[in-house]
């Protein structure tokens, strides 16, 4: 198990980046321009997740090692022949991570995953058995009981080429006896269940069935199951306390404007492929948190489309202007969801004190800038008569240019 920087480091991708490429043409610019996609600067969520998703792994195949889990398995043959059967293994093993959608949680599930299991299959020998260390799949979209344990057997068939998916299909299995036999692979060869996608369960009528089949499974199987999804499924789990004490993990909002954010709009920056290189500077950074509504996925996006934008129309500067073009041309659809967040005063960003050429009579003190927003400037502007222009040159890159 890695902690610290060692941790830090073994997260963190930054794809390799040279300088010239700039300089190629535009066809092998944009092929190379997705490599944007691939960075990931893990932050305390990924730390938090990686050691919650380790501990449970190292729970869950510690179980497997016991007395019970051999019990456990004459009892699920029991529930496959339809019989009365026990959950002897038990454990409230089950945890959720909650987050805001775009935070970078399926992303940060996925690097942990990665670096504790490194895609490799545990074979023991005495008895011989193949355990797949981590499977993740879907809640599906109606929370079908029958299709989510199918859904499973399907991936542990994919993992180890084994055929209980097919073996399912041929018999006609009734959900009872799909349960039975998804616990008993589970305890043969799971150690660590993560659902995704597990909101759905709040409008779908099958939703509490769905959660239940998942604590019966805990309980006949022994293995550790990760629920993760968005904040609109927290109400449906504060419904009832057999819900409630099922979803206790991690909750995450949107990001705020700290060290971290400036870190990786700083690193996302430096990878530029337009032929004119810009410098990233404060004004840009509050910028992309405005209009990204804290939310990392579209920092990525907004970047990656203002430079494809610069590219396409031959502007080749990555600045304000590629990128409100990108916001509003590639973003509207967020455009909902995004612009409340401008209104609201970021609490990081620190006041400014506005310097103002030296024929302005009136000097504009800290206060009257509480937050960055165009809307605020011209009110500043009007109330204090001043050039709104040199007021905006204060935050944002202003070109003026004659008409003739």
């Amino acid at each position: 198990m890695k902690s610290g920087e060692e941790l830090i480091s073994s997260l963190t991708v930054l794809p390799e980046y040279n300088e010239d490429i700039r300089k190629e043409n535009e066809s092998i610019r944009l092929i190379a321009l997705s490599d944007l996609y691939k960075i990931y600067l893990p932050s305390n969520m990924s730390a938090e997740i990686y050691s919650k998703l380790y501990l449970a792994l190292l729970r869950s195949l510690q179980k497997k090692e016991t007395k019970l889990s051999v019990k456990q398995q004459v009892q699920n043959y029991y529930a496959i022949r339809q019989k009365e059967n026990n959950g002897i293994l038990g454990g409230s093993d089950s945890f959720t991570i909650i987050g805001t959608s775009g935070i970078g949680k399926s992303s940060a599930i996925h690097m942990a995953i990665n670096l504790i299991t490194g895609n490799h299959i545990i074979e023991l020998e005495e008895p011989y058995v193949k355990i797949i260390p981590c499977i993740i799949v879907q809640c599906p979209f109606d929370s079908s009981v029958k299709g989510l344990l199918l859904e499973i057997l399907r991936k542990v068939d994919e993992s180890i080429g084994s055929k209980y998916y097919q073996n399912a299909i041929k018999s006609r299995a009734t959900t009872d006896m799909l349960i039975g036999s998804v616990s008993q692979v589970a305890l043969n060869h799971i150690g660590l269940l993560v659902v995704d996608e597990i909101q759905h369960v709040v409008n779908a009528k099958n939703g509490k069935s769905l959660v239940g089949m998942l604590t019966q499974l805990i309980n006949n199987s022994g293995i550790s199951i990760c629920m993760v999804g968005t904040p609109e499924c927290t109400v449906f789990f504060e419904q009832a306390m057999q819900l409630a004490r099922r979803s206790l993990g991690l909750q995450y909002t949107k990001m705020d404007y700290d060290q971290y954010f400036i870190d990786f709009c700083t690193i996302l920056f430096s990878y530029q492929y337009v032929k004119n290189k810009t410098e990233i500077n404060e004004a840009i950074i509050q910028w992309l948190y405005e209009h990204s509504a804290g939310m990392i996925s579209i920092v990525v996006s907004l970047i990656h489309d203002a430079q494809e934008i610069a590219i396409l129309n031959k502007g080749e500067t990555l600045d304000i202007i590629s990128l409100n073009e990108a916001y509003k041309q590639r973003l509207i659809m967020l455009h909902g969801y995004i612009e409340p967040s401008s209104k609201k005063k970021t609490s990081a960003i620190k006041k400014k004190e506005i310097e103002l050429p030296s024929e302005n009579i009136m000097e504009i003190k800290e206060e009257f800038i509480t937050d960055f927003s165009i809307q605020n400037l011209i009110t500043v502007s009007k109330t204090n008569h001043i050039d709104i222009v040199e007021l905006l040159k204060q935050y944002i890159t202003v070109e003026e240019v004659s008409i003739c």
